[in-house]
């Protein structure tokens, strides 16, 4: 059992020590913040310089510890406009060290009184980079933080116990309850009808697609492929989100009718994952995932690069791209992973990263366009 001290001491009554604990009994001692207490979760990490409120309310987090890589968090204070969704949604977070003071003038408020406020458990004061080494090396791993037991044996035995990721649908946890109208001050008219799937959409993916000219329906995960062309939309949406998408049955089976029916179909994340699935495909889950702001994708239809923003621990196997009907578009400079694909015959994009970015570069916001351009091509074709 590796065990690791913290890399700092606060001041005397300052703190209370804490643990964060793996399933293979790695050890980290640190210190709380944010809400004290127990938590579990698949241990995971980001590489992302800033946006730590964006990852901490991405519902594809749900289910997660987030560890940041960069090891001073919080200088920034906290905004309700970079929220992505209505609440925070990991289960623990992660840092080297917590800012003492929050200093922009977007701050409403520090990230440590917000994250105690969201019930978030937190640690930090760990040596972030050998825990992140330790992830590379094994793979992510489920774990508990702890303040309130520092029995190492019964917390590895409660990292072992928790929900393991494969073959969790999570969708349903985070999807909305019921459908409900996007709309988004200043966009332009809309031209386009979308019904959007919530897997676990981001707040910043709707203004993208109301700021391209969409009027947005949003429909919860298990909507049934009927119900949403019952909508008459000129194009659907499937969102990003968080478990296992071979878990997501009722999502591939919408997916698969929908584009059966020609209706123009855009993926992103786990929507690209279910798309995958939908033609045949067969996902992964990876060693420890891409997270973070600065993945190169290369687009192999022009050659480009773009550094993207990512957030998934599985993957699209190449195997789909034996049916000729399917065209691989981009793959991961960093392990060759896929990264997107198009349908050859009918309108129906996907992509692995977030286009959307929030936070991240905007190298890849073309992709909206990309979906508006196969609406438009329908309808021509439709008249």
């Amino acid at each position: 059992m590796s065990a690791s001290r913290p890399v700092f001491v606060p001041a005397p009554g300052t703190r209370r020590s804490c643990a964060l604990v793996l399933e293979d009994g790695a050890l980290f001692r640190g210190f709380t913040f944010g809400r004290a207490g127990d938590t579990t979760g698949e241990v995971v990490f980001n590489t992302a310089l800033a946006g730590y409120q964006e990852v901490l309310t991405d519902p594809s987090y749900a289910g997660q510890i987030v560890t940041m890589t960069y090891p001073h968090i919080g200088n920034y204070g906290v905004c309700a406009a970079d929220m992505e969704s209505l609440k925070a949604q990991v289960t623990g977070f992660v840092v080297r060290e917590i800012a003492s003071l929050d200093s922009s003038y977007r701050s409403e408020g520090s990230l440590e009184a917000w994250l105690d406020a969201q019930g978030i458990v937190g640690i930090c004061g760990i040596d972030t980079r050998s825990l992140t080494k330790h992830l590379r090396t094994h793979g992510a791993k489920r774990g508990v933080i702890s303040t309130a037991s520092d029995d190492v044996d019964a917390l590895v035995a409660r990292a072992r116990a928790s929900r393991d990721m494969n073959g969790l649908d999570l969708a349903k946890e985070v999807t909305a309850s019921s459908p409900y109208d996007f709309r988004e001050p200043g966009a332009p008219a809309s031209r386009f009808r979308v019904v959007a799937y919530d897997f676990g959409i981001k707040r910043n993916i709707l203004r993208l697609l109301a700021a391209s000219g969409c009027d947005v329906r949003v429909v919860p995960a298990t909507t049934t492929a009927a119900e949403a062309l019952a909508l008459r939309p000129d194009g659907v949406f499937l969102s990003n989100g968080p478990g296992d998408p071979g878990a997501c049955t009722y999502a591939i089976d919408a997916a698969k009718a929908i584009m059966d029916s020609g209706t123009p179909l855009f993926g992103i994340c786990l929507g690209h994952q279910i798309l995958g699935l939908a033609c045949g495909g067969k996902t992964y889950k990876l060693k420890f995932g891409h997270r973070g702001a600065n993945h190169p994708v290369k687009d192999l239809e022009t050659g480009k690069v773009e550094i993207t923003s990512q957030n998934h621990g599985f993957a699209l196997d190449r195997s789909v791209f034996e049916n000729k009907r399917y065209k691989l578009t981009h793959v991961n400079l960093n392990d060759d992973t896929v990264e997107g694909f198009r349908h050859l015959e009918l309108p129906v994009i996907s992509v692995q990263y977030h286009p959307e970015s929030s936070p991240g570069p905007h190298d890849s916001r073309y992709l909206f366009s990309g979906f508006v351009e196969m609406m438009e091509k329908k309808k021509e074709t439709s008249r």
